[in-house]
């Protein structure tokens, strides 16, 4: 006897798109909504597969632009332009040479 179709709830692709968005595994989300393989996840959820990260990623990217741009958080401020504007950090002082000065001690005498 074969098994019955297939068919998904809007709730099923909710809830794919909402696992998929926090980084379950492919296996996971089957086996959470009651399918045997991630090939047949695939076949019944390409579209919310394919979106349910971008949109996540969208959505928190948006909300670090934000932050970075306000003026309130320089902390992500910097963290942008060091992601995506290729800064970084350098020391700020660099010895012209590899050899330090000679290093003196001097005694002086009790008065």
């Amino acid at each position: 006897m074969p098994r019955p179709k297939m068919e998904p709830t809007q709730k099923q692709r909710e809830l794919v798109r909402s696992l998929i968005a926090y980084g379950f595994s492919q296996d996971k989300i089957a086996r959470e909504i009651g399918i045997r393989s991630a090939k047949t996840l695939r076949k019944h959820f390409r579209a919310e597969l394919d979106l349910g990260e971008l949109e996540a990623n969208a959505t928190v990217a948006n909300t670090a632009y934000k932050m970075a741009t306000s003026g309130r958080h320089p902390v992500m401020t910097m963290f942008w332009m060091k992601c995506r504007a290729g800064w970084k950090e350098q020391r700020d002082f660099q010895p012209a040479s590899g050899a330090l000065p000679p290093f003196i001690v001097a005694k002086e005498e009790a008065a």
